[in-house]
């Protein structure tokens, strides 16, 4: 099953973030999940997207294990403008766990997405771009059959990241969420593969300076596949977050963050699409709304309560609800647990939701490239195999520094 995703857009032409980047998050309230009968994600209900022109425009695409994303901007002098956006469920990691590389299936579904981003690159006239994949890529044995086959079909270059360099962009796209009343921050990203978290020392005016880093080799796909995802029982989930609970208490015992959180010192930030989920279920939404979720905080008694009630559930009791739908339905739960160890290591009180992630951090690093002459990167639209780099890309350094602050527009 594939399912696109058009997030909404704002009625004005060019709304924009608060000084931080933070959207106005709605007023809390206790969590409630009934099913409701609009649609998720309906394309046909939204205003048609700014008709392109000459103007050059920067394209970042996430190839993750479940989803492959898309988004389309132009610089605006300190800011950007969203020009488009596009994401699917393509499940590209299906299997993978157990034969250890890409089906055939899953590529096609995968590139069937990528050929729609590249229309929409060619569309908007996408000058300066960077397609990077992740977990999945990096696990598989043919991933570099899969790159090149990719290059061929639809003359988009695809870059296998490290697990480090993906929370380094997803960090970036992030960070203009970071209160910088605390010093301290955890940062993490669930993804279809993997788990990356991040420990932070936050500096007023600088780039957050990553203290210590982890990669959990497990994400809502890989554990799905292992302990289902249709109605799991009360065991089964225990045992999954007691798993997980094994990897987060060495990086605990490394770093010493509890000592930080009874301090209060420490704020905690996701990205992912569980608290994404989560924050669309607890604000009751009638559709996914990114304006509406993107910068909101949940309660961790507000995600306890939303995560027990969705791991009771069935498979199609899951669906029904709006913003999970049936392509996130199986997912959700092995999500829930991630977050459940990460809250029961972590007992922070609250965590905000990050509707950004490694897209805003790649055209973060466009910008700033292009500003200091570097395009090296940046070729990953390459349609002369000339200018082809490598799928596997070097580590990049990431250290604190000043910069300027970006601010991300919502779409049009």
């Amino acid at each position: 099953m594939t399912t696109d995703v058009f997030f909404d857009r704002p009625n004005t032409n060019t709304a924009t973030m608060d000084a931080k980047g933070v959207s106005t998050p709605a007023a809390s309230h206790t969590p409630s999940i009934a099913p409701q009968n609009a649609p998720s994600h309906d394309e046909d209900a939204l205003p048609a997207p700014t008709e392109p022109t000459e103007e050059a425009a920067l394209a970042a695409l996430d190839l993750g294990t479940n989803n492959c994303r898309l988004l389309i901007a132009r610089p605006d002098a300190e800011t950007f403008q969203v020009l488009d956006a596009f994401s699917r469920t393509v499940r590209l990691g299906e299997g993978l766990a157990a034969t250890g590389a890409l089906s055939e299936s899953a590529m096609k579904r995968t590139i069937e997405a990528l050929h729609i981003c590249a229309a929409k690159m060619r569309r908007w006239h996408v000058k300066r771009a960077r397609c990077v994949a992740t977990e999945a890529c990096r696990r598989a044995v043919n991933c570099e059959d899969f790159i090149q086959r990719t290059y061929q079909e639809t003359g988009l270059v695809i870059q296998t990241i490290s697990s480090e360099e993906e929370a380094s962009l997803a960090l970036s796209g992030c960070s203009p969420l970071l209160d910088h009343t605390k010093d301290r921050a955890l940062v993490f990203d669930i993804g279809g593969g993997s788990t990356e978290i991040s420990w932070l020392a936050v500096q007023q005016n600088a780039i957050p300076k990553t203290l210590d880093w982890i990669s959990l080799p497990m994400g809502v796909v890989t554990l799905t596949e292992e302990f289902g995802g249709d109605l799991i029982e009360t065991d089964v989930y225990a045992n999954i977050v007691a798993m997980v609970n094994q990897h987060l208490s060495h990086f605990e015992q490394k770093n010493q963050i509890q000592q930080h959180i009874q301090a209060d010192r420490v704020q905690m930030l996701g990205t992912s699409g569980t608290v994404t989920t989560l924050a669309g279920l607890h604000l009751g939404l009638p559709r996914y709304s990114r304006s509406r979720v993107d910068g909101s905080v949940l309660d961790f008694e507000h995600v306890e309560a939303l995560s027990t009630k969705l791991a009771a559930m069935d498979f199609h009791q899951r669906a029904s609800f709006p913003c999970i739908g049936p392509e996130r339905a199986d997912l959700v739960v092995s999500g829930c647990a991630i977050l459940a160890s990460i809250r029961q290591i972590w007992p922070v009180g609250s965590l905000r939701v990050a509707d950004r992630g490694v897209r805003e951090g790649i055209l973060m690093a466009l910008l700033e490239d292009g500003e200091s002459g570097k395009f090296d990167v940046a070729q990953s639209f390459a349609l002369d195999p000339a200018k082809a780099p490598s799928s596997r890309s070097r580590k990049r350094s990431r250290r604190g520094g000043k910069r300027r602050k970006r601010t991300f527009f919502s779409s049009q």
